[in-house]
């Protein structure tokens, strides 16, 4: 598909359409990277020589797609349209990485990495939240080897909710930066996997700490981003998180307070896409991820409000802006984008954190 033919299947709307072309496009991009090892950016601590190894011995079921929390979300990506698409061309080709990596012998590994000495802080929060996503994907899948995998993957699972329960209670404030270590987005996904699981006492725990950290913000000001290489936005993720935990009628009125600059008007100029200079760049390019979480972002907050709210025009045609600028990245051209973007295209075009799982 070109990219014109790609923009045209999945603009217009606050709802795209996800045809198998596209999905096939991005399952191609997580196929590429889930096991090739190298290039690869470890953040890993040795507590000895024998953790001087290569990735795919540190971490067997998570070592390709340059870094950790990339190969967790390409595998959501791959199970994410498996499901969507059961009868696609490339769903088996998906299935047998799945089944490649999610073996028991790799999810041992992987949690024994996790609880080795002087990890504690791993991949926390976003790594950790990707893999509660994982988690929850293949919960929800219907297929036996769906059902196999989540069951191969509880030990993880099992961990990484745990390191997350663990820190919540200590941690002071939260994050408000644009990349990793932001704390709403991850709340987000920890969140919706809470839900997934049926863990009560992790969604009450999210629960008090949203509130807590977020539920008196004001004003957010969303005129100071981005940094340049932010790949999420502070203000809007907030929002987007606020608007799981709070009722419709509280939601707006938090929100009014918290953007108050959001156009009434139709039509108002108000919030554009970012432009990359250099997609070779690794940190650069976290702009075309922006203008990616930028729109689902505005989608979920469009989503909560009431069909009258005179602030919905303008969110769902700076979300379209965003959508499209982002989608137009998503080439496989440098492996710097190549390695993620799919992921987050992904989860727009499929409303994960909006609509319920197919």
């Amino acid at each position: 598909m070109t990219r014109a033919l790609l923009l045209l299947a999945l603009a217009g709307a606050p709802d795209p359409a996800l045809d198998v072309a596209v999905a096939e496009r991005f399952a191609k991009l997580a196929l590429a990277c889930v096991h090739k090892e190298y290039p690869n950016k470890l953040a890993h601590v040795l507590n000895g020589p024998g953790d001087v190894r290569a990735p795919r011995q540190l971490t067997p079921a998570f070592y390709g797609c340059y870094d950790w929390h990339s190969a967790v979300h390409g595998h959501w990506l791959l199970a994410r349209l498996a499901r969507t698409f059961p009868d696609a061309p490339f769903t088996p080709a998906a299935k047998q990485a799945l089944g490649k990596s999610l073996t028991a012998k790799n999810v041992a590994a992987e949690v024994a990495y996790l609880s080795a000495p002087g990890r504690v802080s791993f991949e926390r929060p976003y790594g950790l939240a990707w893999l509660l996503q994982l988690a929850a994907e293949l919960r929800e899948g219907s297929d036996p080897d769906f059902q196999r995998w989540a069951k191969t993957l509880e030990p993880l699972e099992k961990a990484a909710a745990d390191r997350l329960r663990a820190w919540l209670p200590k941690l002071s404030r939260p994050i408000r930066i644009g990349e990793h270590d932001q704390t709403a987005f991850a709340f987000g996904l920890a969140w919706d996997w809470s839900r997934v699981a049926k863990d009560d006492a992790m969604t009450q725990l999210l629960r008090e700490r949203i509130t807590t950290y977020y539920g008196a913000d004001r004003d957010c000001p969303l005129r100071f981003e981005p940094n340049g290489q932010d790949f999420l936005s502070p203000c809007l993720a907030e929002a987007d998180l606020l608007r799981r935990v709070l009722s419709a009628k509280e939601y707006a009125s938090w929100l009014s307070g918290f953007l108050p600059g959001i156009p009434t008007k139709a039509g108002a100029a108000w919030l554009a896409p970012e432009v990359v200079t250099d997609r070779s760049d690794p940190k650069l390019a976290h702009l075309d991820g922006l203008n990616l979480s930028r729109a689902w972002m505005l989608d979920g907050i469009a989503s909560a409000l009431d069909a009258a709210d005179a602030r919905l025009p303008v969110l769902r045609a700076t979300a379209e802006a965003h959508r499209v600028a982002g989608l137009e990245s998503v080439t496989g051209e440098h492996y710097e984008g190549g390695h993620w973007l799919g992921s987050f295209a992904t989860y727009l075009v499929t409303r994960r954190g909006i609509a319920p799982g197919p």
